[in-house]
């Protein structure tokens, strides 16, 4: 089962160049990893996201790898965590971190007059990923 959402933003370079940074100011990583192909100028960025909420017993984690060039970039959203434990409590009111992250990211294509396409995966059956 894949849990994992890919996307393609196409636009002019100059404004995808501005994502990275208003990616990283807006929505505060707890780690940063950079890349960076001394052949062919293109970048990959790993956001890795935690949040921790104790009302709920809550731990969520996000990766987002971000592979840039100057025609497109490409985003990976993996989730991962959830709740444990007893379940009475109630959250927060504040959104989780997987659902800021893309409405940034959804929010910064339109404000910017990007495109974005969904790339979906393909289903894998049990089976085949019992063989694997």
């Amino acid at each position: 089962m894949h849990t994992a959402e890919s996307y393609v933003i196409f636009g002019p370079g100059v404004t995808l160049n501005k994502f990275i940074p208003a990616l990283s100011d807006e929505t505060s990583p707890k780690f940063l990893y950079k890349y960076e192909s001394q052949q062919t100028g293109d970048s990959v960025f790993v956001f890795v996201f935690e949040e921790q909420k104790k009302v709920t017993n809550e731990s969520q984690c996000l990766t987002l790898v971000v592979e840039s060039s100057e025609k497109s970039i490409k985003l990976a959203l993996m989730p991962s965590g959830g709740r444990t434990g007893f379940r009475g409590g109630s959250s927060d009111g504040e959104p989780p971190i997987y659902d800021r992250v893309k409405d940034f990211i959804l929010d910064f294509t339109k404000r910017f007059g990007l495109t974005i396409q969904e790339i979906k995966q393909e289903e894998v059956s049990e089976e085949e990923e019992e063989n694997q």
